[in-house]
């Protein structure tokens, strides 16, 4: 095995990885200095764990433009959220409109929902797996309350038109969820331009976080008496009472949070600030239509997706003819350090929509640590497998 200085990273997509220096030295001095119980206690360390908390609360609230930090709902992760906002809001006789290029994370829960009585569309997605908007709008029933969209695709790095649907469902008086698991931190997201009502979000991934914290952002729109909390518990707060308080966070939040993970993700948003989504941005979309081009000149090779680096993240699928995904991951693993996924990621409607099921693809997902060598390496071994090297 190769040591971690020598491997390439193309695994973002999943999770993040080196993370910004502060990440770490941030946990380890909330567990060195402070490591108490945030609302639980009155004693100095529960005061200076519930700050670092809230602070964190703001900081995402700044970078959704959310006004009001304590609709920012913490969590284990994006699924989590998904989760909350699913079960919490959909109900037996409703109907909910989804895409052909969601995750199991959004997938799964609603065809849970399905079978207790929630009706399901699942709007159909271009072969590149863009989505038309006017398909959402035609979709729209009496009795639709929502509609749940990934605001780019885990397998090929569409972006879908989240805005142009919020137009569109905001104007018909109903809510748009939001998956922006690889997008929060990799693209710039106003919820109030772009009139997203529910964010799920997570920290681990474009965030640069560690792995554990997450949420769910709630727009003014949305009513708190109507999205029923996922589970009940202790929130140091009205504790006479043995029923959910009903205000913000704590109707969502109970137990013990996960104060050294949102510490970290707290130094992540501290550095994301000080280098500018719009510039990491920038920085990813060279490197994507560097990758692009190099892989379409690659006799053999099929990428998915738009192809066009403006229209993803720089997330990339391909496959290489002869080879099944897994054998090429494996040696792009053991002969040249680079790190990617294969297989399914875990949508499998995606991958019928790009015609790649049931095998899956090789995905390349680049990050903000990456550079432009690292691509040319990539190429080169990518190259090489195709000449049967």
């Amino acid at each position: 095995m190769k040591p971690a200085a020598e491997v390439i990273y193309f695994d973002n997509a999943a999770t993040s990885w080196p993370k910004p220096p502060g990440v770490a030295a941030a946990m380890t001095d909330f567990l060195e200095r402070v490591g108490a119980n945030p609302g639980r206690s009155g004693h100095r360390l529960s005061i200076a764990a519930a700050r670092i908390v809230f602070r964190t609360r703001e900081q995402i609230a700044a970078l959704f433009n959310l006004p009001d930090p304590t609709r920012v709902i913490f969590g284990a992760n994006v699924t989590e959220a998904l989760n909350l906002a699913l079960h919490g809001l959909l109900k037996p006789g409703d109907h909910v409109i989804t895409s052909g290029m969601e995750h199991n994370s959004v997938m799964r829960p609603l065809r849970a929902l399905e079978r207790r009585g929630v009706e399901l569309t699942v709007v159909p997605c271009a072969g590149d797996g863009s989505l038309d908007a006017a398909q959402v709008a035609a979709a729209i029933r009496p009795h639709t309350v929502l509609v749940v969209l990934n605001h780019a695709s885990n397998v090929c790095g569409t972006i879908l038109p989240v805005a142009e649907v919020g137009e569109i469902v905001r104007a018909r008086g109903l809510l748009l969820l939001v998956d922006a698991a690889q997008t929060a931190g990799a693209l710039p997201i106003d919820m109030q331009a772009e009139k997203i009502d529910l964010l799920a979000f997570t920290g681990h991934k474009s965030l640069y976080g560690p792995t554990g914290t997450g949420g769910l952002a709630l727009g003014e729109r949305v009513d708190i008496r109507r999205l029923d909390s996922l589970k009940q518990g202790g929130t140091g707060s009205r504790s006479e009472r043995e029923e959910q308080p009903e205000f913000l966070p704590d109707k969502y939040e109970c137990g013990t949070p996960n104060v050294t993970g949102l510490a970290g993700l707290s130094a992540a948003l501290d550095w994301l600030q000080e280098r500018g989504v719009a510039s990491l941005r920038a920085h990813e979309m060279a490197l994507c239509e560097r990758l692009l081009n190099g892989l379409q000149d690659i006799p053999g090779v099929t990428v998915y997706g738009p192809r066009a680096a403006s229209r993803q993240t720089a997330t990339v699928s391909f496959n290489l003819a002869g080879l099944q995904p897994s054998e090429v991951g494996l040696r792009l693993d053991e002969e040249f350090g680079i790190l990617c996924r294969v297989g399914l990621h875990c949508a499998p409607a995606a991958h019928r929509t790009l015609g790649t099921f049931p095998t899956g693809t090789v995905r390349f997902g680049l990050g903000a640590f990456n550079t432009p060598e690292q691509v040319e390496a990539a190429l080169r071994a990518v190259a090489a497998l195709a000449r049967g090297h």
